[in-house]
């Protein structure tokens, strides 16, 4: 018996580092793509509105990846896609490095996009499994490794660049080392597919779970729908901190791009604490809290006159920010476990059109607005999440445990 527990808690936690890999290299990969962003467009020869509008078509192949690989995921197991998206993602990401005209790097962004999309609800919905079994909240410590991975991919761009690689060879080796990641990790993560659970399940137990999963479709789509407004409030900080710092309080170039790094620190920071605090007050308490602060943060960024007052409000909106979106996806995989990839993938891939509409929402109202109170906006979505929190509160798996965890770190 003490021996069976033994290989069941080494596997749980085999499959938990595995698990971190995927959402470290999920990172790294897209990073990688970020960082060679100006050489890319300097190979295509395009100005910055066409490389824009082709952003989107990467968002678009993201979004596409993330409604397939969710049922396959539930369907085949994370063993089965998990790996094969980031062998995926591993493979394309040279794609865009070797486009040389607008229309093969739309086709490009497109395959990566989509590859990217697989791997993020893939290992979403893998993580969502291994957090049922430890008993306890991990999700945002796999989410804070993802900004981790971004940082590896920037000292990797950084030291390519002073090294004098080629952007190409690159992009291609750090492929070449993510498909080597991706497959060697993958004997670790959990093997059974959850809808196979049911296959052999009487009628009506099988009438029971359908039951259950249209029961549970509501309460999903209300998710993403606060996934939506969160992530929309992530992507407006991702491309107007910095631009707010400068044009509105004047700061030196230098000094505003402080702005985005303040509030990406402080939502890594809040995502390797999020979790003991889920485990303690509740993920309703980490959600609504979460945005309460948010919103106390970009109203000092949006009214307050000082530099002190911005950098103060950046760094409460990307720590009140940082447990939204892990709470969230938790709670769309465990509202249904047979189709937690599903339900993930509904809920990432509303909150990823948020995230791509932020910029441009903020854009559009700075038409009638000045930059500053455009940011009101993202105060109203923050107070909305807050209200929307008590969604948690009807889940089986959201409330604080006490308990000592079966496994430890």
């Amino acid at each position: 018996m003490f021996v069976t527990v033994s290989v069941m808690e080494r596997a749980l936690r085999a499959a938990r580092v595995a698990t971190y890999v995927y959402f470290v290299l999920c990172g790294t990969l897209m990073g990688a793509w970020v960082v060679h962003i100006p050489a890319v467009e300097e190979r295509v020869g395009i100005s910055h509105a066409t490389l824009g509008g082709l952003l989107v078509l990467l968002g678009l192949g993201a979004f596409a990846g993330m409604q397939v690989a969710g049922p396959l995921t539930d369907r085949l197991g994370a063993r089965v896609v998990v790996p094969a998206g980031g062998v995926l993602c591993g493979v394309t990401l040279v794609l865009p490095g070797l486009a040389r005209d607008p229309w093969a790097l739309a086709g490009a962004l497109l395959a990566f996009g989509f590859c990217n999309g697989c791997l993020d609800v893939s290992m979403n919905a893998h993580a969502v499994h291994v957090e049922k079994a430890y008993g306890r909240p991990v999700m945002s410590g796999f989410h804070a490794t993802f900004s981790v991975g971004g940082v590896l991919a920037s000292l990797a761009g950084a030291g390519a660049a002073s090294a004098g690689l080629d952007p190409v060879a690159s992009m291609a080796a750090m492929g070449v080392l993510g498909v080597v990641i991706a497959l060697a990790s993958a004997r670790a993560l959990l093997p059974v597919a959850p809808a196979a659970a049911s296959a052999g399940a009487t009628e009506e137990t099988r009438k029971a779970l359908a039951a259950a999963h249209r029961g549970a479709a509501g309460r999903v789509w209300l998710l993403a729908v606060l996934a939506l407004m969160v992530m929309l409030c992530e992507g407006a900080a991702n491309d107007w901190s910095a631009l707010h710092l400068k044009d509105v309080l004047g700061a030196p170039a230098g000094t505003a791009a402080f702005g985005y790094g303040t509030f990406a620190a402080a939502m890594t920071i809040g995502r390797l604490l999020a979790d003991r605090l889920a485990a303690r007050f509740g993920s309703t308490a980490i959600l609504r809290h979460g945005a309460i602060t948010a919103a106390v943060g970009i109203t000092l960024v949006a009214l307050g006159p000082w530099m002190w007052a911005a950098f103060a409000g950046w760094a409460l909106f990307g720590l009140g920010l940082s447990g939204c979106v892990p709470q969230l996806f938790s709670a769309a995989g465990h509202a249904d476990p047979a189709a937690a990839g599903a339900n993930v993938s509904r809920v990432a891939g509303l909150g990823y059109v948020g995230m791509l509409a932020g910029p441009a929402v903020i854009g559009w109202l700075t038409h009638l607005v000045a930059l500053g109170h455009a940011f009101v906006l993202l105060t109203v979505l923050c107070a909305t999440t807050a209200v929307g929190a008590r969604v948690l509160r009807t889940g089986p798996d959201r409330t604080p445990r006490n308990d000592p965890a079966p496994v430890g770190h």
